[in-house]
């Protein structure tokens, strides 16, 4: 026979877990988290721009890969990287784009950054940001299925224990920019979806984009999808936006500027904050998903 009493003392379970969770949700304070990419190129004016948008925002940075252009040497690095957005390098956590696999296997790019970056040749790495979990990928090496970065990705994600997962890294799986979708992470995406995550950011297209929340396949997912980002708007070239694909929310070309990220323990809201001059205006916030 069917044991009555498990129903009512489930729920005592659960008011009693509320009881204790909703409080420490509550005093968990809200952190901000600055973000774009694709960033130094020295006689380019809009590293400087952007850099200077850091020095009046607190908050963690993330930089979404392409940080020194064009081969992310040690001299670009140094002179064009350095000035502008290397003032705040105690704060950022980076990833890895195409240009600084320019050089031979990112070796000037895992030296600036040492450990902040993850273990050289890598590049991925999980930390903690108040009531959040943040996963750096590198979308530079292989990321397919049963290669190490996958093999890496499931164990930290079956070990997290935050509600809210935001991962970062440079090729968008779905972007209408030049480049447009890349598959490249398509399998990272996936993992992430089936994970419960609530938001990618990525470089690469030179231009802003914010998308729908999507599942794995690019379809519309209301209530699980995950919401993605394209902010490529760091300083370098900008470029137009040409064809909007599907499920684009919100776009912005020729501009430089962060997105502004404040996460709280059950959600979060975004800002795009243009350089001075420019006028591109994206507000919004949602709640982060609830992992399975």
């Amino acid at each position: 026979m069917p044991d009555r009493a498990a129903k009512p003392l489930g729920r005592l379970i659960m008011a009693v877990w509320l009881a204790w969770a909703a409080p420490a949700l509550a005093e968990t304070p809200p952190v901000t988290l600055l973000a774009a990419g694709d960033i130094a190129k020295c006689g380019v004016a809009g590293a400087a721009a952007t850099s200077k948008l850091l020095d009046r925002l607190p908050g963690a940075v993330v930089a979404l890969g392409d940080l020194a252009y064009k081969q992310g040497t040690a001299e670009q690095f140094r002179d064009c990287y350095g000035p502008t957005w290397g003032r705040h390098k105690a704060r950022t956590w980076p990833a890895p784009g195409n240009h600084e696999y320019f050089s031979q296997d990112a070796v000037p790019y895992y030296a600036y950054w040492g450990m902040r970056a993850g273990q050289p040749g890598r590049g991925y790495y999980g930390f903690d940001l108040g009531a959040w979990h943040i996963i750096a990928l590198n979308s530079s090496i292989d990321a397919n299925q049963g290669s190490a970065q996958d093999r890496w990705l499931r164990r930290h994600l079956a070990a997290a224990t935050a509600r809210c997962i935001l991962a970062f890294w440079h090729h968008p799986v779905f972007s209408s920019g030049l480049h447009g979708d890349n598959p490249k992470m398509a399998v990272m995406f996936r993992r992430l979806h089936e994970a419960g995550a609530s938001i990618v950011l990525t470089g690469h297209d030179h231009n802003y984009e914010r998308f729908a929340p999507l599942d794995a396949d690019g379809r519309l997912d209301p209530e699980r999808g995950i919401r993605s980002f394209v902010v490529g708007t760091g300083g370098t070239t900008p470029r137009p936006i040409e064809n909007i694909r599907k499920h684009s929310r919100k776009t912005g070309a020729f501009t430089w500027g962060l997105l502004k990220l404040v996460l709280f323990a059950d959600r979060y809201t975004w800002e795009f904050v243009p350089v001075d001059g420019q006028t591109l205006a994206d507000t919004g916030g949602a709640s982060c998903r609830r992992r399975r």
